[in-house]
């Protein structure tokens, strides 16, 4: 699997474009004022280095190191900072309580990793911490917009109702929509969304993300 994202990332083009995810941009406007992040699978950067522009502190967990080394690439062209880790997610060590907020956004794992990654996820959010995923769902294997052909890769609303019953949910949606994210995410496809706060109250001011 290395190999596969190290050879996507080869080029000096960035695979999936420089412009953040959308939904993301949209669910960052619920985060805590220079919150501490943490992004999973985050491969060239786009959405680290936003977050990082919007205030926030940003570790970008990825195991392709020409991944990450574009990821300090862009964040450098911004002005900003991130901090990359080079690291497989079966070995990543999440920590406890670290996080305000944990980002998966089109991370895809195989489903026994998922089984191991979600529970460190939820012992790594702060109480009050946010989760925020988009993957995509079982319904795009008939599409060719994007994504795993392998439906083990591909993430339904009931798995993660499953795994995260008791986080407050403030948004949780299976949908078609059109994604349009440099070479590879183009075109109408389904996805899964999710959007959660770890068991607590978490009243707090927001980031000034534009």
């Amino acid at each position: 699997m290395k190999s596969f994202w190290d050879e996507r990332y080869s080029s000096e083009e960035y695979a999936y474009g420089v412009q953040p995810n959308d939904f993301l941009v949209e669910a960052a406007k619920r985060l805590p004022t220079v919150s501490q992040i943490l992004s999973l699978g985050e491969g060239e950067g786009r959405n680290a280095v936003y977050l990082a522009k919007c205030g926030h502190k940003v570790t970008a967990v990825d195991q392709s190191d020409i991944g990450l080394l574009k990821t300090q690439k862009l964040a450098l062209s911004q002005g900003c900072t991130v901090e990359t880790l080079v690291s497989d997610l079966r070995e990543y060590e999440i920590g406890k309580q670290k996080w305000n907020a944990i980002i998966s956004i089109f991370c895809h794992v195989p489903s026994e990793l998922r089984r191991v990654l979600y529970p460190k996820i939820r012992a790594g959010l702060k109480a009050g911490g946010f989760l925020i995923i988009e993957a995509y769902a079982p319904e795009q294997l008939m599409r060719t917009s994007g994504g795993p052909k392998e439906a083990d890769m591909l993430v339904s609303l009931d798995e993660l109702q499953a795994h995260f019953s008791d986080f407050e949910i403030v948004h949780l949606q299976a949908l078609s929509r059109v994604i349009q994210e440099g070479l590879f995410h183009k075109g109408l496809s389904d996805v899964t969304q999710f959007i959660g706060i770890n068991p607590t109250s978490a009243v707090c001011d927001r980031a000034p993300c534009l």
